[in-house]
């Protein structure tokens, strides 16, 4: 039976415990002989990243021992921590971030020799018998020296890995061709960041495996290309956004052609090392994923000059494609589904479940679904986000009133909103709230012309398009204009504070991980992102003045709301300092600012029990800043 009862006090079946439980995290299928692996993010077990195999028709087990977590930390976020062949693993422990090999109903033995070095991008040189990947040298100077390198495989522990490729600033997607004959790579210098502009390199193999006439394929100034990959007929494919979108392309014999042109995102922007939105087949079609109005879809050409054909899922997000044979596995989910690994036939459209994330811990009839709103933001520009309505079978708000809305400012600041299930948002759904997360000008997925709309301008646009988004559904009577609150971590929580300090439209912020000071991330930032912020607002020291008026911490007597802060006590990329610094500014204002600091976090939190009391934390502080008042039905979470 529906009882009316005022928003944001409804009794919710999800609890923090829930979410937590619901954020495993599942990435990076591949296929070897066969057996599929991927990884797992596990909250219960403190955030440790899990391989785990599966035969054909087998179930599943974990691959890598108790004592051992996959993931690297280059750039700090890491990525393409392993590689299969044979049945045998390579991957990057997290404990000391060296290369370890593990064959089958062995212990993992360490490969090459140990030293001060993170590894990632983990790729197999089969005709070399040899294993790629990017190398960070924490010890060569100011800042980490980048190379490719190369482990052998045959020799066994003890070898040294043997440099390939050093000299630019970063490096990444090391591929070698299938013949073993060429070495494609992608590189960029500082101050540009890998969605900026790269350059893909091709050399030639000697016969000591060491790359010599060196071409550049693509890329340059403006051109930023993503993922190379050879073709089994050793054409070399890869994404660029050489036309304003992120298209695919095939290089051939020194012939560059377009596949399928579209105005849609066919790539992303490179966080992470071994990002994958495509895959080409046994038999030279390629299955790709692509974004467009703020959703994924899968495509299929069958042959180069073939068009584009949409396949039929039931995804709207869509990653980490991967051939296997003339199918594909891949990552998806939906609103009405978490994140599964899967393996799809386009011949016959056969869809297999190799792993499910999770199940969602909600019926049908208590989830929201996403609504995908543009609206108009300042300069006669055009902004977009995705839009969820309270939803609970067994409440209704007051007649006349209208929800709280809680505004999400996703981090990046090239992230976008995820259209599809996130416990999160449901757990706030489920009691009342409306939620809108906010694809401001700077996000992926509508061209390289929305990503540049923040160049320079980063702590204007972004707010001013969070704003209008909040006004937007205020004036369409969709939300109480009166009880709105801002979250967001990373570069999301700078949002919420340059928010908060630019006007009255927030009553509340919740700051994750968040940026308040741009003058210490300039100075004592990693080295990927430590010209970041060049683009985004001027060159450091001489814009120095643009970055304290930009910085909420130099600006803290303009924030006049609540604040609730949450601090990974490890965090390389936020230093806990700057927060700390932030809430005792605004302290000293006698101005509202909770601190919760987590041991053992980094940036981005992966422990269950750190994400179940921030919900717990972030739900009593709104009910508090919003006079909402305690629940007037039993929270069953």
């Amino acid at each position: 039976m529906t009882r009316e009862v005022p928003y944001g006090g409804w009794a919710s079946p999800l609890g923090p415990a829930d979410v937590a439980a619901a954020s495993v995290r599942l990435g990076s299928p591949r296929v070897d002989e066969d057996v599929g692996y991927w990884t797992e993010t596990r909250p219960s077990e403190g955030g440790r990243s899990v391989l785990v195999r599966r035969p054909a028709g087998g179930a599943a087990s974990d691959l890598t021992p108790p004592a051992y977590s996959v993931r690297s930390r280059v750039h700090e976020y890491g990525g393409g921590a392993y590689a299969v062949r044979a049945g045998t693993a390579y991957f990057v422990n997290l404990h000391d971030q060296q290369v370890y090999r593990q064959a089958p109903g062995a212990d993992p033995e360490l490969l090459g020799q140990p030293g001060p070095w993170r590894h990632a991008d983990l790729t197999l040189d089969p005709a070399r018998g040899r294993l790629l990947c990017v190398r960070e040298d924490p010890t060569s100077g100011a800042e980490p020296r980048s190379s490719v390198v190369a482990f052998g495989l045959v020799a066994g522990r003890g070898s040294p890995a043997r440099t390939l490729v050093t000299g630019p600033d970063f490096l990444a997607s090391p591929r070698a061709s299938p013949d073993g004959a060429s070495l494609a790579w992608l590189e960029w210098d500082h101050p540009d960041m890998p969605w900026d502009g790269t350059r893909l390199r091709v050399a030639g193999l000697g016969a000591d495996g060491v790359p010599e006439r060196t071409v550049t394929v693509a890329g340059g100034p403006g051109e930023s290309v993503f993922q190379p990959e050879w073709g089994p007929d050793g054409s070399l494919y890869f994404v660029s956004d050489r036309s304003g979108w992120w298209n695919l392309y095939r290089w051939t014999r020194g012939r560059l052609e377009a596949l399928a042109p579209a105005e849609a995102e066919f790539g992303l922007p490179q966080w992470l090392f071994g990002m994958s939105t495509y895959a080409v087949l046994g038999d030279r079609s390629v299955v790709c994923a692509f974004a467009r109005d703020g959703s994924w879809h899968l495509g299929r050409i069958a042959a180069p000059g073939s068009a584009l054909e949409t396949l039929p899922t039931p995804f709207t997000l869509i990653a980490d494609l991967w051939p296997d044979g003339d199918g594909v596995v891949f990552t998806g989910a939906s609103p009405d589904s978490d994140t599964a690994v899967l393996r799809l036939d386009p011949a016959t459209g056969q869809l297999d479940v190799l792993r499910q994330g999770g199940s969602v811990p909600l019926a049908p009839d208590w989830l929201s679904r996403p609504r995908a709103i543009t609206f108009p933001t300042a300069g006669g520009a055009h902004a977009h986000a995705l839009f969820y309505r309270p939803r609970n079978p067994e409440a209704t708000g007051p007649s006349g009133e209208r929800p709280p809305l809680l505004v999400r400012c996703h981090g990046g600041p090239t992230g976008a909103a995820t259209p599809a299930f996130d416990a999160v948002v449901q757990f706030w759904t489920t009691r009342g709230f409306a939620f809108v997360d906010v694809n401001y000008g700077g996000s992926s997925g509508y061209g390289r012309a929305y990503r540049r709309r923040l160049e320079g301008r980063w702590g204007l646009v972004d707010v001013a398009d969070c704003v209008a988004a909040a006004q937007h559904l205020a004036e369409r009577g969709e939300v109480d204009p009166r009880r709105i609150a801002i979250r967001g971590s990373s570069a999301g929580g700078f949002t919420v504070l340059a928010t908060l300090a630019s006007g009255e439209t927030f009553r509340a912020g919740a700051v994750y991980y968040g940026v308040s000071d741009l003058e210490t991330l300039a100075r004592d930032t990693h080295k990927f992102e430590s010209h970041y912020l060049d683009r985004l607002v001027g060159p450091y020291p001489d814009a120095a003045e643009t970055y304290r008026a930009r910085s909420p911490l130099y600006h803290a007597d303009r924030i006049t709301e609540p604040v609730i802060f949450f601090q990974g006590l490890e965090d390389r990329v936020v230093p806990p300092d700057q927060t700390e610094r932030m809430v005792a500014a605004l302290r000293e204002r006698g101005i509202t600012a909770e601190y919760l600091a987590f041991p053992g976090e980094q940036h981005g939190f992966r422990q269950a029990e750190t994400i179940r009391r921030c919900l717990e934390a972030e739900l009593a502080f709104y009910r508090r800043a919003l006079g909402l008042g305690p629940s007037s039905l039993r929270d069953l979470g």
